[in-house]
This record gives C-alpha cells, structure tokens and sequence, in this order.
C-alpha cells in the first residue's frame, strides 16, 4: 500500500515538473519587440521614410500589422509590411506621406512564427 502511494506520488511530483516547464517555454516563446526605428521616444530632425520593427523571434508577416497616427490622432498612411528577406524577425513599414513635425504613435501586433500573438505601442517625436 504504502509503494503504492509512493508511485502515485512520484508521478504526480513528474507530471508537476512536466507542466511548469512547458508553461515556462510558452511564456518565453512570445515575440518581443527589441528594436525599433525611429527608437521609442525619439526626436529625430528627419522623417523617417521606413519604420523598422526587429522582435526576439520570426514574424509571420500576413498576421501582422502596424499603425502609425500623427499628432492630431490622424492616421498616417503606410505601404505594405515587409519581412526583410534575410531576417525573418525584421519588419519594415514604408511611411508613404511626409510626416510633419509633432509626435507620431505606433501601435504594432504580430503573429509569431510559433503562432503566438502579441501587441504593443511606442511613440517618436518628428522635430
């Protein structure tokens, strides 16, 4: 009785350990925005003419999106988002309008390629 118990409590201690290890690798697997151009709260004396997202891990492109809004919360037009073709955890965002000088808000979200969403937001100031 008494192995018995013992063998039910090892497997359930194994199927604990199983359970909090892949929960962690699911937490780790999530694609994070690392760097960004124009940098996150950024003034730069230029308009950019490309905004350039790089992430912790490769993007799945046709799930993913990115909005710019300018400083009277009008909507910025872009072109198409493009995975850079030599690095599959680079987005690049053409701006096809000259943005003005004021503060621009880019909300960003984006499927990784494990199938894992994520969102996020950052601003850049134009001078």
């Amino acid at each position: 009785m008494i192995a018995k118990i013992r063998s039910s409590y090892r497997l359930l201690s194994t199927i604990f350990v199983l359970f909090v290890g892949l929960s962690s690798q699911q937490a780790l697997a999530h694609a994070h925005l690392k760097v960004q151009t124009p940098a996150a709260d950024a003034t730069v004396s230029s308009a950019p003419k490309v905004l350039t997202l790089n992430f912790s891990e490769g993007i799945e492109p046709n799930f993913s999106g990115v909005k710019v809004t300018g400083p009277d919360n009008a909507v910025v037009k872009t072109g198409k988002l493009d995975l850079d073709p030599s690095n599959n955890t680079q987005i690049n965002v053409p701006i096809e309008s000259e943005l003005a000088a004021g503060k621009y808000q880019v909300s960003w979200h984006v499927v990784s390629v494990d199938g894992h969403k994520t969102k996020g937001q950052y601003s850049f100031t134009v001078n």
